[in-house]
């Protein structure tokens, strides 16, 4: 199941490096969140598209996000993963840490396929923001 997840994830950091956002965005349940910034969610499908659209512009079109060490904790059809997540971009200024612990939820539909519910990059630092 660990490899598994790690897979997953890793098919979401190649959609969004290659800027697949159509297939990204089926990896997401369809009532999902994604952080976008401290004060910003997208909610569903759609609007976690159109995010990482306007995320990817905001890197100049040059984001190559990667997990380093990670944990997956897992409840029946549903895991925490708590991972490292490291972000390149040809961009030399940003507000926000390029080195995150990010938190994940995932959850198994009827087909016995992970997808995401939550999208947390900022894990824990949102509450000090």
């Amino acid at each position: 199941m660990e490899h598994e997840l790690k897979e997953f994830i890793k098919k979401c950091d190649k959609a969004i490096k290659q800027e697949d956002f159509d297939t990204l965005k089926n990896y997401y349940t369809d009532d999902a969140i994604l952080v976008v910034k401290p004060d910003m969610i997208a909610r569903g499908k759609e609007e976690i598209k159109q995010a990482f659209i306007k995320i990817t512009k905001y890197f100049n079109n040059s984001l190559v996000p990667a997990q380093g060490e990670m944990i997956i904790l897992k409840a029946g059809d549903t895991a925490l993963v708590i991972s490292q997540t490291l972000l390149e971009a040809d961009k030399n200024e940003t507000e926000y840490s390029m080195d995150r612990r990010s938190t994940y939820v995932f959850k198994k539909n009827s087909q016995g396929e992970w997808l995401c519910a939550i999208d947390n990059s900022y894990g824990t630092d949102l509450i000090n923001m």
